[in-house]
C-alpha cells in the first residue's frame, strides 16, 4: 500500500468533523486569529488562503478584503466548505500548495494556517507562495508548535497518529519556526504565541527584497 505522505486521506475523512474539533479545542485562538488577520489586511487586497479546510478563516475575514481564493488539497474539505453560506467574495477550489496553478505575482497576501508543520516539504510550499505574491506581499502563517513535545511520550503519540494516517513532519519550537520562515525568502515582521490545544505561533512576514 502506497504511503499517503501528505495526509490527504486523513483530511478527506476528517472534513465532516473538522469544525466541531476546531470549536472544541481551539475556538478562542481562532477568534483571536480572525481579529489579528482582519486588522492586517485591507479592503483593496486580493488574498489567497492555502489549506483553508472548511473555510473558517476565509469566511470570517472576508469583510476585510477585496477577494479570497480559498483553497485546499482535500476535495472533501472544499466540498464541505462550499455547503456553507459564504460571502460573495470568497471562492473555494482545490489546489495543491506545492504546485499552485495561479500566475506569478497575483496576490497581495497569502494565508496558510496550521498546515506547514504537517506538510512533507514546507520549503517547497513557501517557494510557491513567494511566486504568487506581489512585491511587498504579506504572508500570514499561524502554525502549531510541537517542539516542546520531543520526548518518548510524544513519539508514541505521533506513531499512533501516523498509523491512522496523520503525520506531523516538522516539530518546531516557536523560535525555530520563526527561523525557518526567515530562511525561506521572508522577513518575519511580527509574531506571538496564542493559547490553543498546542501553542499556536501567529506570524506575519513579508517577502525579502
Amino acid at each position: 500500500m502506497k504511503q499517503d505522505r501528505n495526509n490527504k486521506n486523513f483530511w478527506n475523512h476528517y472534513a465532516k468533523i473538522y469544525d466541531i474539533e476546531i470549536n472544541r479545542f481551539n475556538r478562542s485562538a481562532y477568534s483571536e486569529m480572525y481579529r489579528l488577520i482582519s486588522g492586517t489586511l485591507t479592503k483593496e487586497m486580493k488574498v489567497l488562503e492555502l489549506a483553508t479546510g472548511t473555510g473558517l478563516i476565509s469566511i470570517n475575514i472576508a469583510d476585510s478584503v477585496r477577494s479570497i481564493a480559498a483553497t485546499d488539497f482535500s476535495p472533501k474539505m472544499i466540498e464541505t466548505a462550499k455547503k456553507k453560506e459564504a460571502p460573495d467574495n470568497v471562492h473555494f477550489s482545490v489546489e495543491d500548495a506545492t504546485a499552485l496553478s495561479f500566475s506569478d505575482q497575483t496576490f497581495d497576501a497569502v494565508i496558510i494556517s496550521n498546515a506547514l508543520h504537517i506538510m512533507p516539504d514546507p520549503g517547497l510550499v513557501l517557494k510557491n507562495i513567494r511566486r504568487v505574491l506581489k512585491p511587498n506581499g504579506i504572508l500570514i502563517a499561524p502554525t502549531f508548535s510541537h517542539g516542546h513535545l520531543r520526548d518518548s511520550t510524544w513519539k508514541l503519540n505521533a506513531l499512533l497518529l501516523k498509523i491512522i494516517g496523520f503525520e506531523t513532519y516538522s516539530k518546531w519550537k516557536p523560535e525555530e519556526y520563526i527561523d525557518f520562515i526567515n530562511q525561506n525568502g521572508f522577513s518575519v515582521q511580527t509574531w506571538r504565541v496564542l493559547k490553543a490545544a498546542f501553542p499556536l505561533v501567529y506570524l506575519e512576514a513579508k517577502l525579502q527584497d
